[in-house]
């Protein structure tokens, strides 16, 4: 999924982690803003984040964090406000560094 661009990649990390190293194509919702940003009109998220606003039923919806645990808390956010085909990447800006490294 990362590799084709075709998912909506929604980093939970602090802004400042978000700054110092980020995923490519990755919009910055730090995770204590989650909850709020997803239940926002959609023209609102677009105006604050750039981005359209996904959808509940949107299958390409995934939370990363540095290492996962944020983003797992993401996740189970997510789904319980309805976004329940929405995923998490376990590994991480870490995981995702390491590999761009080799």
């Amino acid at each position: 999924m990362l590799e084709s661009h075709s998912v909506q990649l929604f980093d939970v990390r602090s802004p400042e982690e978000f700054q110092a190293g980020r995923i490519p194509g990755s919009t910055n919702i730090p995770l204590r803003e989650l909850e709020e940003a997803l239940k926002m009109p959609a023209v609102d998220f677009k105006a604050l984040f750039k981005v359209q606003a996904p959808r509940k039923e949107d299958d390409n919806i995934v939370f990363q964090c540095q290492s996962g645990r944020r983003s797992l808390i993401a996740l189970d956010t997510a789904v319980a406000l309805g976004y329940m085909r929405a995923h998490h990447y376990a590994g991480g800006y870490s995981e995702w560094s390491q590999r761009q490294d080799n």
